[in-house]
């Protein structure tokens, strides 16, 4: 029905930047919040940031003042820019939308995740 497809992870030295990205597409008739997750090993999947579709956003303390997350309606695509990272940052970085579908239905979907490796 709707697929996330993530892109924008790798691996940086602590202090540097990544942007992650996510575009959406599929039977959407629209979008409502977009956000991003974040899972570490041996730890529960958290909340970075999450943002509406009227671009009212929040974020997790950690991060805080060091990242920003976005959104463009048009392409249907949510983007974190990550900036200061630090290796306590490292994890696997996931999408996650909540769409109302063309079939007037609305269903949470996630997208495959992206490894973010931040080395000290």
């Amino acid at each position: 029905q709707v697929q996330l497809v993530e892109s924008g992870g790798g691996l940086v030295q602590a202090g540097g930047s990544l942007r992650l990205s996510c575009a959406a597409s599929g039977s959407i008739f629209s979008i409502n919040d977009m956000a991003w997750y974040r899972q570490a090993p041996g730890k529960q999947r958290e909340l970075v940031a999450v943002i509406t579709s009227g671009a009212s956003s929040n974020y997790a303390d950690s991060v805080k003042g060091r990242f920003t997350i976005s959104r463009d309606n048009a392409k249907n695509t949510v983007y974190l820019q990550m900036n200061t990272l630090k290796p306590e940052d490292t994890a696997v970085y996931y999408c996650n939308a909540w769409v109302l579908l063309k079939t007037w239905r609305s269903n949470e979907f996630w997208g495959q995740g992206t490894q973010v490796t931040v080395s000290s």
